[in-house]
């Protein structure tokens, strides 16, 4: 299940949109609608290509990505994320098997972090008037190309399962 030539195609095409996005980002602080709507949008022959089930698992997934855009929306509310990161976890997490959600989100809050970081340390050796903004959108692309690798490409997985 998921490594047809399809799904991989699909794969290397999600990879190119986020490492797009990633780019963007750090351009311009910016991720666009359509770069989005793509990633959200390619998640449905994804679907199909995987094999996943039209009931119950393709609305479970879209719900569980649906309730990750919600929260994250939350932290768009009070200003702590931009919109365009915002939108971007919604559409990768359409990608995103349920049991790599936590991970995903835990790699995704490291490498946020991690950058979080270098801006402040970026910030420090050349200081400017302007507010920092982080551009989410790179440890979102880090996170993303993770669970990738993890669920789908990783030909190690099976050792010590059962």
């Amino acid at each position: 299940m998921g490594n047809t030539p399809i799904a991989l195609g699909l794969m290397a095409l999600l990879a190119a949109l986020m490492i797009a996005a990633a780019i963007s980002d750090l351009r311009s602080r910016t991720i666009s609608n359509g770069l989005n709507a793509a990633i959200a949008l390619l998640a449905i022959p994804f679907w199909i290509a995987t094999g996943l089930s039209a009931w119950p698992e393709v609305p479970i997934q879209f719900g569980a990505a649906f309730g990750v855009f919600l929260l994250f929306a939350g932290l768009f509310a009070i200003g702590a994320m931009g919109g365009g990161d915002v939108k971007m976890i919604g559409a990768v997490m359409l990608w995103i098997p349920l049991p790599l959600f936590v991970p995903t989100l835990t790699v995704m809050a490291i490498a946020g972090g991690l950058l979080s970081g270098a801006m402040l340390v970026h910030i420090k050796m050349r200081p400017s008037e302007k507010p920092v903004e982080v551009p989410y959108g790179v440890a979102i692309a880090a996170a993303g190309l993770w669970a990738l690798h993890q669920h789908y490409l990783n030909q190690f997985q099976s050792i010590g399962s059962t």
